[in-house]
C-alpha cells in the first residue's frame, strides 16, 4: 500500500486501543443512562439540558452519574464495516472471526417488536423536535440510521463470505424500514421517517434506507424495493440548494428548512454514490448532484490543512466526527475525481496529527484553548477506525491499478 504507512501505523494503534479497552464505552448521548440523576429527569428540558451539559463538559462525569459504559449498536455495525474491509486488505481469518462475532452479537441485539431486524441505541435519548417540542425516544427504539448502516455492514460481510444470514437480515431490516417508519409522500418525492415515532423529512437519514434498499434489491431482485428508493431520491434531490448542500431536515407541516451542515454532507454524497453504483442510472442528476455538493463539500467545509468546521460557517469546535466522514468521503470520491485522495490523505494527517492521544484513541473534540479528551466508543473510535480503513482500502486500490498498469505496459 503505497503512500500508506503513516495511516497504516494509525490505525494500528487504535486497534490495539480497541483490543486493550473492549468495543464498548460511553457516548456524547448518553445522559439518561444516569441511574444517580433519575429524580431529576422528569422533563423534556431536564434531560436535554444534562445531555448537552455532558456533551460540552470536557471532564467526564458519567462514572460520578451513574453512567456505565455500554455496547453500542451503531458502533458495533461500523465495527462490523471495518473488519470486513481489514480482512479484505489482510486476508487474516482473525478479522474474519470477529467481523463474524459482531454479526452474531447485532443478531441478538435487534430491536424487539417491528417487522424486521432494526437497531437503536442503548441508551434513551432527548431530542427536540419543532412541531413536539421535546420527542424522548426510549434505549433501543430503532432508527432508519443505524438500521441503514448495520445492515450495509452485514451486507459486506455477506459479500466475503456468502454467509446467507446476513442476506436475510438485510432483507428483513428493508421491512422495518417500509412497514414501520412514516413515509411522506411529496409532488418532488417521498421521505421516510427517522424513527417510527415521528415524522421527520430529514435528508441524510432518507437516502441512507434508500440505498439499503435499492443494495438489497440488487442483490435478491426484490421488485418492491426500487421504486421507494428511486422516489427517496427524487426527493432530496430536489432539495439540493444552489451551492451543492443540503440543509439538515424539512419541517413535514410548515416546510420550514434547519439548517445543519456538518458530516450529514458527506453522507449525502456517500449515498448518491452508491446509488449510482447500484442502478446505474441514465439521468445525468445524480451525477450533477453529486459533483456539485462535492465541490461545496472540500470548499466551505474543510480548510486547506485538513481542518473541518464544525458545522458550516461556524468554525469551532473541531470535531473528530467531521474529520473521520471527510476521510470517508473524499476517500469515496476519488473514484470519480481522483484529485479528492489527497484531499482525504490531508484530512487523516491533520487528525491524526490533532486528535490522537498517544495510546491510540481519538479525541471528541478540539477548541482554541482546549481539547476535550473523551474516548466516546461510536462518535470517535468506531468512525475512525471506519474512516482509516477506507482511506487505506481506497489507496491499496490505486495502487493495485498502478502496478497492473506498469506490467500491462511492460507487455507491450
Amino acid at each position: 500500500m503505497a503512500g500508506s504507512g503513516a495511516h497504516a501505523t494509525s490505525l494500528s494503534q487504535l486497534l490495539n486501543w480497541l483490543d486493550n479497552n473492549g468495543l464498548n464505552g460511553y457516548d456524547p448521548y448518553d445522559a439518561l443512562n444516569a441511574r444517580r440523576m433519575l429524580w431529576l429527569l422528569r422533563s423534556g428540558f431536564a434531560r436535554l439540558s444534562l445531555t448537552q451539559f455532558l456533551k460540552l463538559w470536557p471532564f467526564n462525569w458519567r462514572p460520578c452519574l451513574g453512567i456505565d459504559k455500554g455496547h453500542n449498536p451503531k458502533a458495533m455495525g461500523l465495527f462490523l464495516k471495518s473488519y470486513v474491509k481489514l480482512y479484505r486488505l489482510s486476508n487474516e481469518v482473525g478479522y474474519l472471526d470477529k467481523a463474524v462475532e459482531l454479526k452474531n452479537w447485532l443478531r441478538e441485539s435487534s430491536s424487539p417488536g417491528y417487522a424486521g431486524y432494526c437497531w437503536g441505541y442503548n441508551f434513551p435519548w432527548q431530542t427536540f423536535v419543532p412541531w413536539r417540542t421535546y420527542l424522548l425516544l426510549k434505549a433501543n427504539e430503532p432508527t432508519i440510521v443505524n438500521t441503514a448502516f448495520i445492515s450495509g455492514a452485514l451486507l459486506d460481510l455477506y459479500e466475503v463470505t456468502h454467509d446467507g444470514e446476513c442476506l436475510e437480515m438485510a432483507d428483513s431490516s428493508c421491512n422495518f424500514i417500509l412497514k414501520d417508519l412514516n413515509l411522506s409522500e411529496k409532488p418532488e418525492g417521498t421521505c421516510f421517517s427517522y424513527t417510527p415515532s415521528d415524522r421527520n423529512l430529514c435528508h441524510n437519514a432518507n437516502l441512507l434506507g434508500a440505498v439499503l434498499l435499492a443494495r438489497v434489491h440488487s442483490l435478491t431482485g426484490r421488485s418492491d424495493l426500487l421504486p421507494y428508493a428511486r422516489r427517496a431520491f427524487d426527493f432530496t434531490l430536489f432539495h439540493q440548494r444552489e451551492d451543492g448542500s443540503w440543509n439538515y431536515s424539512i419541517h413535514p407541516i410548515t416546510g420550514v428548512e434547519r439548517r445543519q451542515i456538518d458530516f450529514h454532507q458527506g453522507f449525502i454524497l456517500d449515498c448518491i454514490l452508491d446509488f449510482i453504483s447500484l442502478t446505474n442510472p441514465s439521468d445525468h442528476r445524480y451525477r450533477d448532484a453529486l459533483l456539485q455538493g462535492a465541490r461545496f463539500y472540500r470548499a466551505e467545509q474543510f480548510l486547506p490543512d485538513g481542518r473541518a468546521k464544525w458545522r458550516y460557517p461556524t468554525l469551532w469546535p473541531v470535531d473528530i466526527h467531521n474529520q473521520a466522514q471527510g476521510i470517508i468521503t473524499f476517500s469515496r470520491l476519488s473514484e470519480v475525481a481522483p484529485e479528492y485522495l489527497d484531499v482525504a490523505r490531508v484530512v487523516a494527517q491533520w487528525t491524526v496529527q490533532h486528535m490522537q492521544h498517544a495510546s491510540g484513541y481519538f479525541y471528541y473534540q478540539k477548541w482554541p484553548f482546549f481539547t476535550n479528551k473523551i474516548p466516546y466508543i461510536r462518535w470517535g473510535q468506531a468512525w475512525m477506525m471506519l474512516a482509516l480503513t477506507t482511506l487505506l482500502e481506497t489507496l491499496d486500490g490505486v495502487d493495485r491499478r498502478e502496478r497492473k498498469g506498469h506490467a500491462g505496459g511492460a507487455l507491450q
